[in-house]
């Protein structure tokens, strides 16, 4: 086969390879990749240079999530975001090889501002998988973090305003005094109240879960994921969501693909959506459809949770999908490919 030919037999892969308008947030297939949840341009930027500049996957995921944490994404990732009830700042984070199956997690950090960097260490230097609350600090000062305040006066602000407003919303139930009216200290009530549950599943915050999760696909296929969070807002105290749970949080396997979620992770854990999208791909499945199924399936017993998926496979076909509720019909990620000259804010319609 000639030059000439070769030329036109690469464009016509090329065009073959381009997204269909409308797909539902159907991606071309090109690696390396970079995809990250919402509009988070900077963090998929840092992760794709440091790819760029010879940096792992590993390497791309970590430094992509801390510059979320850097930047106070939305004010749900990094430090002076998301108070607990208690009016302090804590930190989830994890990172996955999808190579080796590795996970270092940490959860309920306190006082060290780059989460996703100690989450690392975990796989570097323990044989465990996930820390937690004051053990994790302790972790973190001992490999060389430095101890920080994190909160900030935006942070106390949004506490103080909620202590003003009776402490709505709270995550209580069954409790007395009532939780919908006022502030605790709470205990619990004698009788259980269903309907309460049922009544707080309509009241979503589209704006209190919006954690960055990351996948990250080398040219080899080496497929790394991330996320990093501050959790939900006025959470109760030692409250861990989703985000550092390998399979929920996110979920990395090179043979497959690599997914993410972010939303409601009290909803989302008990799905693992991330591992469950993997898995379909791993059938064959397409990511896209591999992340509407993972949706639907919460659907069926929680119509009303706030949350989305983005899914990418081995060869850098990617996807997204997230449920459609009031004041959410839309789902907007970051992407960027050997096809893009920059980082490309992707959308999907809610289903």
């Amino acid at each position: 086969m000639g030059f000439g030919a070769r030329r036109v037999l690469r464009f016509l892969l090329l065009v073959l390879l381009l997204p269909v308008p409308g797909a539902g947030g159907a991606g071309a297939a090109a690696l390396p990749l970079v995809v990250n949840t919402w509009a988070f341009r900077k963090a998929t930027e840092t992760a794709w240079y440091t790819l760029q500049s010879g940096g792992s996957e590993l390497d791309a995921v970590e430094r992509g999530c801390a510059q979320c944490e850097i930047d106070q994404c939305d004010g749900s990732v990094g430090f002076g975001g998301s108070p607990d009830e208690h009016g302090e700042t804590t930190l989830d984070a994890m990172i996955m090889d999808g190579d080796t199956m590795e996970v270092g997690a940490v959860a309920d950090l306190r006082r060290i501002k780059n989460a996703i960097g100690v989450a690392r260490k975990v796989i570097q230097h323990t044989k465990h998988t996930l820390l937690v609350g004051e053990s994790a600090s302790l972790f973190a000062e001992s490999m060389g973090f430095p101890c920080e305040d994190l909160t900030t006066q935006n942070s106390l602000s949004i506490y103080l305003k909620w202590l003003y407003q009776s402490c709505q919303p709270n995550y209580w139930k069954n409790v007395i005094p009532d939780a919908s009216k006022s502030c605790g200290p709470y205990k619990q009530a004698k009788q259980l109240n269903s309907e309460e549950w049922i009544n707080s599943q309509k009241r979503i915050n589209i704006h209190n879960h919006d954690t960055i999760g990351m996948i990250v696909i080398g040219g080899s296929g080496h497929v790394a994921v991330g996320t990093s969070t501050n959790g939900a807002v006025h959470k109760i105290q030692g409250r861990v969501g989703d985000s550092p749970i390998a399979g929920a949080g996110a979920y990395a396997d090179s043979t497959s693909g690599g997914a993410a979620a972010t939303g409601d992770g009290d909803i989302m854990m008990r799905f693992l959506p991330s591992y469950q999208a993997v898995e379909y791909m791993r059938t064959g499945t397409d990511p896209t459809t591999a992340c509407q199924k993972v949706i639907s399936r919460i659907q069926k017993y929680v119509p009303y949770f706030f949350g989305a998926v983005i899914c990418a496979n081995t060869t850098g076909s990617y996807g997204a999908a997230c449920n459609k509720v009031p004041g959410f019909t839309q789902f907007h990620f970051m992407v960027y490919s050997p096809l893009l000259n920059q980082p490309s804010e992707q959308v999907v319609d809610c289903i």
